[in-house]
């Protein structure tokens, strides 16, 4: 009786942490689509020469706060970094042809 007791809750504590190990890895796997996203946001803004200076920080330290496994502060990073490299290259389109008019 004793060993089926223990069983049972060795069995009940597997069932309770399936769902946590599975929302780990896909909170990995959002914030390696985040990053990603950021990185190629970038590479659009600096492709016109418009990359802000931050903007690449921002990665780097999203990049290191995933392998803490910090993952919110890794989202939180490279959210910003995508939404600071796509107004780069928005600002490249509003100012593209800016320049004195006489």
């Amino acid at each position: 009786m004793r060993n089926m007791t223990g069983l049972a809750a060795l069995l009940l504590l597997l069932a309770a942490a399936g769902p946590f190990a599975a929302n780990a890895q896909a909170a990995k796997a959002d914030v390696d689509k985040a990053i990603s996203q950021a990185s190629a946001a970038l590479k659009k803004a600096d492709s016109v020469g418009f990359a802000w200076r931050d903007t690449g920080k921002l990665i780097k330290e999203a990049q290191a706060a995933a392998e803490k496994g910090d993952s919110e502060k890794a989202m939180a990073l490279a959210v910003e970094a995508r939404k600071q490299g796509e107004a780069a290259y928005q600002q490249y389109l509003d100012q593209r042809n800016a320049g004195p008019r006489f």
